[in-house]
């Protein structure tokens, strides 16, 4: 198979908008934003975090949904078929997310936030962040890596098939390997919350976006749907940076008082997302798998479903927790580091198919046109 062949199909390949593009800007406002309004309104803050059902948020439930949704309708679980066709980035990819992040970040988390960072931080929040940590590593991106994916001219059917994968995994996989985790980490865990918050923020979506998305196809097409998709975006964008204003409103005497907080929490998350593509990429081009699939693999290897967590994280933990806390210092920092990520990968294709394994697939490849 030619290049061309590889990146031909149906699979929209979008790229980073300008909201996208500068979500680092619009979370840093919403920081300050959140701060000031719960320092000024804090019986306004009381009344929203005093809005529950069975420990489940209202208002901070519908933006989570309005986050979640549009993200899940692009997924089509029908590209599950195509699984075999990148099987090596398919491997390695599953390796990655599931047998290899969650289990760093919590060796990170340890190591930086639990020893080497503890007389830096409040000491009652300690655990809650390291919780926040694990539960964001615990979720492998669905929305965002389409654009990685893109800005590296990655095979956007491996793309799409990767993501629905890890999404059917995420049903199952994501309280198990949350539980396990905190329970190492002597965090209590609270199973009944955790198994209600899989439901009502990974299995109930992913049911609703899934029949909606089929009803437009069958109705009035791709076009529709991926017109719908757009009209969504600044919603799901603008739900986002709601959430954050409450979080930071709840938040803000904690930062006021440790300021650098979030830049110490940064540490850890930064060297997982390095520590994950890296390891991604090298064991692709030791596989012999293309680039064109290393690519998104090594993206999708490092980035996480910051919305899911931080629904989980404010589930589990509360809005005014250091887990919830955590978890938004991944929306800090996601889009700069996984630019970095893209830029690196975009640099080194001429030393990655180089390598032996690699070329003998493309040698492979090129023998059976």
């Amino acid at each position: 198979m030619t290049d061309h062949a590889l990146n031909t199909g149906d699979v929209p390949r979008p790229g980073i908008g300008f909201v996208e593009k500068y979500l680092t800007v619009w979370v840093a406002l919403c920081i300050v934003a959140g701060v000031a309004l719960g320092h000024l309104l804090p019986g306004l803050f009381g009344a929203i975090a005093a809005a529950e059902v069975a420990k489940v948020n209202l208002p901070v439930a519908v933006l989570i949904w309005l986050m979640i949704v549009p993200m899940l309708l692009r997924v089509d679980f029908g590209s599950l078929a195509k699984v075999g066709t990148y099987w090596r980035g398919i491997g390695v990819t599953l390796f990655i997310n599931w047998a290899v992040k969650p289990f760093s970040m919590a060796l990170l988390g340890w190591l930086f936030v639990g020893w080497l960072f503890r007389p830096l931080l409040p000491e009652a929040q300690i655990d809650s962040y390291i919780a926040g940590l694990i539960i964001l590593a615990a979720a492998p991106c669905t929305a965002m890596v389409f654009v990685w994916s893109n800005l590296t001219r990655g095979e956007p059917n491996f793309t799409l098939s990767q993501v629905a994968l890890n999404d059917a995994i995420m049903i199952v996989a994501f309280a198990p390997i949350v539980g396990l985790l905190l329970g190492l980490s002597a965090i209590t865990v609270p199973w009944g919350t955790l198994v209600l918050s899989v439901a009502l923020y990974i299995v109930l979506p992913v049911i609703v976006a899934q029949l909606a998305r089929a009803r437009l196809l069958a109705t009035k097409g791709q076009a529709a749907l991926d017109a719908l998709l757009a009209r969504m975006q600044p919603w799901s964008l603008f739900a986002l940076l709601a959430t954050l204003v409450l979080l930071f409103g709840f938040q803000g005497e904690q930062i006021i008082a440790q300021p650098l907080v979030i830049a110490l929490l940064a540490v850890p998350i930064l060297i997982q997302v390095y520590f994950n593509s890296g390891l991604a990429y090298l064991l692709n081009r030791v596989s012999g798998e293309r680039h064109c699939v290393a690519g998104p693999s090594a993206l999708i290897g490092a980035s996480n479903f910051f919305e899911l967590a931080v629904a989980a994280a404010i589930a589990l933990f509360g809005l005014n927790s250091g887990a919830a806390l955590a978890t938004v210092v991944g929306v800090l920092i996601e889009v700069p580091v996984m630019l970095s990520v893209v830029w690196i990968v975009n640099r080194s294709r001429g030393w990655y198919e180089q390598g032996a394994a690699v070329r003998n697939t493309m040698s492979t490849e090129k023998a059976e046109q």
